[in-house]
């Protein structure tokens, strides 16, 4: 997931370390927590460039203001540039960073995109009305201009490093007022302070345990037949959570071994609902007899030139016949939970293996029925041209399969997602009045229609609605028409507002006037 790293570049971060017994720091080196801050920032980059090549991370520096230093980049020898060349600025002020972060991560990824925020002070929380326990103190006040930045507008997980010694007087005092901090930002927030004496190993390990914590991927097995190959997924799949009304299901993971079960055209598979998608990255597999699909007998000589370009690739022959066939394979993720693994461009040049996780279920992609139903096309065809329907159906029949028989209903019940599909409706019924009498049957047809859909829903304020306005409109037809309208509304208000027609299987008769006989 996306990361930022926020700098603390007020004039505290440039106090010298004090060496303590033991410490791997030279004579000659001086050393600041400025210093020791961007060596461990170098360690986290060293983590990510080894182990997650994939994620994005941008720097942000801050003190009372914040500037943006690096955006979102996978770049990470240019972070590295950028952190050789930082002035100090004046006083450390927590919530314009914070504001910072949200602005870059918002602008970048908007409010759905999990984050990463790494926030590196000396633990120093400041002192005046821009300090950390004022920005604290004043939480509950109006703030309708600029509220306050936490929790995050977005998954986000709060990670506070604090470079200074466990014995610092200032840390002391920052300690619960980071901690009020990690408590809103909520998720599996941390504060993490290194190991006393404060050297470049013991900050160096500290990183080390965040990115240990923060960034661990998802490594598993390709299977398909005797085929198969070692993948990284990025970014790895959370573990799936679902509150239901009668069960919470809770810690469901992906399996390390995916199986693939048969391949369906794209265009049958269309958009289903799905959990997340996951690039997928082939990983150098052992030949050991473990391993299916690995020959034990190829030649020697790729392994000694060490040129992925003539090592053969499971991935890589998966992804070119996904692309070419426009096909998709349909895997096993788990018991009784499926995935689709299918060829994606992100550009006309450069298209890549990607990975969508479904629902755990068999049956959660309503056009394609059960997955335990499905077969291969080849017996499908073969039974169609035993019974003689070859010639007549042509090729298989595709996806949505529509059933036989028909439907019982005719007519769609309405739909007001918006006002203006229930202004809609109204303004068709008054159109149907002021044509009355031709009009009678379409007018109350349709009034009948709005009526049981409002009692369905228990919408009963909307049949007082419809009365008044109805009487409302008797009011203001022209004299020229004819005086059968102003009796069929008035008498269409009356009955909408009589208890015995909420129900659904009553129907509103017009009433019979002279007007009506002699026009029938």
């Amino acid at each position: 997931m996306p990361t930022v790293i926020a700098l603390d570049v007020s004039l505290s971060m440039r106090r010298p370390v004090t060496v303590g017994a033991g410490g791997d720091n030279s004579q000659s080196e001086q050393l600041t927590r400025h210093h020791l801050a961007v060596h461990g920032i170098n360690a986290l980059l060293h983590y990510l460039q080894t182990n997650s090549k994939l994620e994005f991370v941008s720097l942000v520096l801050f003190s009372s203001l914040y500037e943006v230093i690096c955006p979102f980049t996978r770049d990470y020898d240019s972070i590295r540039a950028k952190l050789q060349n930082i002035e100090e600025c004046d006083k450390t002020c927590i919530e314009t960073a914070l504001h910072g972060v949200n602005n870059v991560i918002m602008a970048e990824w908007g409010n759905t995109t999990a984050c990463q925020v790494v926030l590196i002070t000396d633990g120093n929380p400041g002192i005046g009305p821009m300090s950390l326990g004022d920005s604290l103190n004043n939480l509950n006040a109006a703030r309708d201009m600029n509220p306050f930045p936490l929790p995050f507008p977005y998954p986000g997980k709060l990670s506070i490093v604090c470079i200074a010694p466990s014995q610092d007087p200032g840390l002391s005092v920052g300690l619960p007022l980071y901690q009020r901090l990690i408590d809103l930002a909520g998720g599996d927030s941390v504060i993490l302070v290194p190991d006393s004496p404060l050297t470049k190993h013991s900050v160096a390990t500290c990183f080390q345990k965040l990115a240990e914590a923060n960034y661990v991927s998802f490594q598993g097995y390709l299977k398909c037949g005797y085929l198969g190959s070692r993948i990284l997924l990025s970014p790895p799949p959370m573990p799936y959570t679902k509150k239901t009304d009668f069960e919470l299901i809770s810690g469901l993971m992906i399996s390390k071994n995916i199986e693939i079960c048969g391949f369906i055209s794209v265009a049958d598979v269309g958009s289903p609902n799905a959990i997340s998608r996951h690039l997928v990255l082939p990983l150098p597999t052992e030949k050991n007899s473990n391993m299916q699909g690995i020959s034990l007998e190829e030649d020697s000589d790729t392994d000694e030139n060490g040129d992925e370009g003539k090592i053969p690739s499971f991935c890589v022959l998966l992804h070119g016949a996904l692309k070419v066939e426009n096909m998709a394979a349909l895997c096993l993720l788990n018991n009784d939970w499926y995935g689709f693994i299918y060829s994606w461009a992100d550009t006309k040049k450069k298209s890549n293996l990607m990975l969508t996780v479904l629902e755990p279920g068999s049956d959660v992609v309503p056009w394609l029925g059960n997955f335990n139903n499905l077969g291969p096309a080849d017996a499908v065809q073969g039974a169609q041209g035993a019974q003689g329907t070859q010639g007549t159906q042509g090729t298989q029949t595709s996806f949505p399969v529509r059933p036989t028989e028909k439907r019982s209903y005719t007519q769609n019940a309405p739909s007001w997602i918006r006002q203006v599909g229930l202004q809609s409706d109204i303004q068709k019924i008054l159109r149907h009045a002021r044509k009355l009498p031709e009009k009678t049957q379409n007018f109350y047809k349709e009034v009948n229609r709005l009526r049981r859909a409002a009692a369905s829903m228990g919408f009963v304020e909307l049949l007082e609605g419809l009365a008044c306005i109805l009487e409302r409109e008797c009011t203001l037809l022209p004299p020229n028409l004819n005086p059968d309208c102003t009796i069929q509304l008035g008498h269409v208000a009356a009955m909408l507002r009589k208890p015995e027609f909420l129900e659904l299987r009553y129907n509103i008769p017009p009433t019979r006037t002279k007007f009506h006989q002699e026009g029938s």
